[in-house]
């Protein structure tokens, strides 16, 4: 008998043990534009799950927004997770998050893109590096140049 309840406890134990591990998050995307709030649909949201060392894994998932700029996934592991949403004339957003609830809402702000740096334009706001004027000793002051 007692062997019976030992058993019991250990299947117990572990049957727990094996589902925390299994610990899966439902995810909802939303994707709107950041300068007037209206969605973006058939935006692609890219999930790859990360190591503990912050590499990228393997393998990922890929889902599409709806005309209302949402997108949702069941079954997300708890971890660390790196997020891609790539649409057509914006630009390309990235970011990794923790998933440790049991349901997450992730809102993407996706902006538009800027136009490329290049050294051979004028930057006229930039402060341009130019050595400072060198400090000439005062006519009344009795400091000695050095």
């Amino acid at each position: 008998m007692r062997k019976i309840a030992i058993g019991v406890a250990t299947a117990v134990l572990l049957a727990s043990v094996a589902l925390a591990q299994d610990d899966m998050a439902v995810l909802n995307f939303v994707v709107i534009r950041d300068y007037s709030g209206k969605p973006i649909r058939n935006a692609s949201v890219v999930m790859h799950p990360v190591e503990k060392n912050g590499k990228q894994s393997k393998g990922g998932l890929q889902i599409k927004t709806d005309p209302d700029g949402k997108a949702s996934f069941d079954g997300v592991p708890y971890g660390k997770l790196r997020v891609q949403v790539l649409a057509t004339g914006f630009q390309t957003f990235g970011n990794d998050y923790a998933i440790d609830k049991p349901s997450m809402e992730i809102t993407v702000r996706m902006k538009r893109p800027v136009g490329q740096y290049s050294i051979y334009e004028d930057h006229p706001e930039e402060k341009k590096d130019q050595p400072e004027p060198q400090k000439q000793p005062d006519k009344e002051s009795k400091e000695k140049p050095q």
